[in-house]
């Protein structure tokens, strides 16, 4: 039995067009859009018709940097794959991207494994898998091509974290190496982590233990510096570079110094380093604590560079790196020694109204908002156009987005699992209204109908920008 849903009235919002557009749905898949009004639209009819008039008809979020119950510094993750999933689904977002971890002296399959179990049957929207490669040998870097068959084209390094996730140059060089011939994208945390041990060891000698103290010594200049040497190793190694959670000016400078140069080499921000910044980790009473991530929030001067890297496309992406940990019992593991605190923040219910808001402040155009919310990260990772779009044959996550609507962010009314909001009480216009995924309905009027286990595994293609 065919399904058909029609959604009249809207202005459908993509990133190359703004149509006051009707869109047929049939069979979890969009058929046709036709502008409204004309007689093709008039024509159609369907079992569910959905009222979009003064709203926005945007494709649904692909938010490609994710962390769903990892273990980090003696705890995990607060989100699961069901909660996490659900809460994008609220926030407009209907794929994700995760990063199955590899344990140092295990295998890439075991790794990726462990993360299809625990996904498996829990999502409420389609998801898909980076890999962390913690332990770069001859054995992982045959593994990663058999990845790349898998889907899974993309492999994430640290520079940062010594003793748990840290590749040195030479792993880093050869990982990079093993993608220039296999297809894959490395993904880099580009943070000078040697450096930052020795800075951190100092700060705590001198009793700056608050959470302050982790924003001073994860310094700007080793995001730069890491950035940079990360470039370099890409250049030699002859791949492709994909730069996550850019948070300062000097980092945003060396990616623009590389595309100049017309490199295959791109940029991901996140919400917390456009919204929130030192301020936030100053917050008294280890109130800080809470927006503890890495790299750090920085100085508020920063923000326009990287607004003005989302105009220019020196960045290109906005993910969340949603990796949520409760304040209660899990980020005050650090009271007394800021590196103790587990590094991450919730984000990935409030980015597709956050990046909305940036549309009414006058950082970003609406069609920039689908573009580094929806299509462009759906390219970069192989997603596109089954994701990220809305055209005939594309999946059918779809927005109802009423733009007008006013809401305060809050802990109170969030649906993520955690005890706080990154930014409590922040008046945004803009709010989710309809959620469509694959054509189901699973926000319906503000109301949550879908269900675990919906949400679909999804193999990606190689990075579709590639030269």
């Amino acid at each position: 039995m065919s399904t058909r849903t029609l959604i009249r009235g809207g202005l459908v919002i993509t990133a190359a067009d703004e149509i006051h557009a009707d869109v047929l749905i049939e069979d979890g898949r969009i058929a046709a859009l036709a502008a409204h009004g004309t007689a093709a639209a008039e024509s159609w009819t369907a079992e569910r018709t959905i009222d979009a008039t003064g709203r926005y008809v945007i494709p649904g979020g692909v938010d490609a940097h994710t962390h769903m119950e990892l273990p980090f510094g003696g705890t995990s993750a607060s989100d699961t794959f069901e909660t996490g999933t659900r809460a994008a689904a609220w926030g407009g977002t209907t794929t994700i991207v995760d990063f199955a971890v590899q344990s140092v002296g295990r295998s890439l399959r075991e790794g990726l494994d462990a993360w299809y179990a625990k996904a498996d049957g829990r999502c409420a929207i389609d998801y898909a898998f980076h890999m962390i490669l913690s332990d770069v040998n001859e054995s992982s870097l045959k593994e990663m091509d058999l990845l790349v068959e898998e889907g899974i084209t993309s492999f994430k390094l640290f520079m940062a974290y010594p003793g748990v996730f840290y590749s040195d140059d030479g792993q880093i060089l050869r990982a990079m190496q093993r993608s220039a011939s296999n297809g894959g994208l490395i993904m880099m945390h580009a943070e000078n982590g040697i450096a930052i041990d020795v800075l951190v060891e100092q700060a705590l000698a001198r009793g700056e233990t608050d959470p302050r103290h982790h924003g001073e010594v994860r310094k700007v200049l080793l995001e730069a510096e890491a950035t940079h040497r990360a470039i370099q190793l890409a250049r030699v190694a002859g791949a492709p570079l994909y730069v996550v959670h850019v948070s300062a000016d000097e980092a945003v400078a060396e990616l623009a110094a590389a595309r100049d140069k017309g490199l295959n080499v791109f940029g991901e921000t996140c919400p917390q380093y456009l919204f929130l910044s030192t301020d936030n980790l100053a917050e008294p009473d280890f109130e800080g604590a809470k927006y503890v991530c890495s790299t750090p929030l920085r100085p508020r001067e920063h923000q326009a560079a990287l607004w003005r890297g989302l105009r220019t496309n020196d960045l290109q992406v906005v993910s969340t790196d949603h990796c949520p940990f409760c304040f209660s019992g899990q980020k005050e593991l650090g009271r007394g020694d800021f590196s103790k605190i587990p590094n991450g923040l919730p984000g990935v219910e409030n980015r597709m109204d956050l990046l909305h808001q940036a549309v009414l402040d006058g950082h970003i155009t609406r069609r920039r908002w689908i573009e580094i919310a929806c299509a462009t990260p759906a390219r970069m990772f192989g997603l596109y156009p089954k994701k990220g779009t809305i055209a005939p044959g594309a999946d059918a996550d779809v927005v109802i987005y009423d733009p007008h609507a006013e809401q305060t962010l809050s802990a109170e009314t969030h649906h993520m699992n955690v005890d706080y909001s990154a930014y409590e009480g922040k008046a945004v216009t803009g709010q989710v209204e309809t959620v469509l995924s694959r054509g189901e309905v699973v926000i319906e009027r503000r109301r949550f109908t879908g269900r675990a286990g919906h949400g679909l595994y999804t193999p990606r293609s190689t990075c579709q920008y590639l030269n």
